[in-house]
Order: structure tokens, then C-alpha cells, then sequence
């Protein structure tokens, strides 16, 4: 992840539009941060397994989570 300033990300468009394609870009105004660019060619479900990737363990894959997942609202009926 990278964090930047709308005028420096407004400054140098050309390089971060490059940089998207690896990693999203946070953009930032007056400290706070009013925007997030990601590559739209990830899935937003591959962008979360990246963030948890590091807090899960390494037996638990995508599929596991999604039969987690259903297997408890089936279980709410």
C-alpha cells in the first residue's frame, strides 16, 4: 500500500497508474484520506485475503472460508 497527497499523486498521474497495477494507492487531502485506487483487475476477495493473509493461518484457503461461511446461514434457517 502506498499513501500520497492529491497534489502529488495529481503531480506525477503518469507513475502511479503504473504502480496500481502492483499495489493500491491511498490518496490523501489536508491529512485525511479521501480516496483508494486499486487495480481493477483484482478481485476485492483477493485484495482481503492479502491484508489477512499474514493473520490466518496458511491451511485455510478462499474455498474453506466460503464453505465456512454458507454452512453457517444454512444453519440460521
Amino acid at each position: 500500500m502506498t499513501q500520497v497527497t492529491a497534489t502529488e499523486f495529481k503531480t506525477n498521474l503518469g507513475h502511479y497508474l503504473e504502480l496500481v497495477l502492483t499495489e493500491d494507492i491511498w490518496i490523501t487531502k489536508n491529512g485525511k484520506t479521501v480516496a483508494k485506487l486499486v487495480n481493477p483487475n483484482v478481485t476485492a476477495v483477493d485484495t482481503i485475503s492479502g491484508i489477512l493473509k499474514e493473520r490466518i493461518s496458511n491451511d485455510i484457503d478462499r474455498h474453506s472460508l466460503q464453505e465456512e461461511r454458507i454452512a453457517r446461514y444454512a444453519n440460521d434457517d
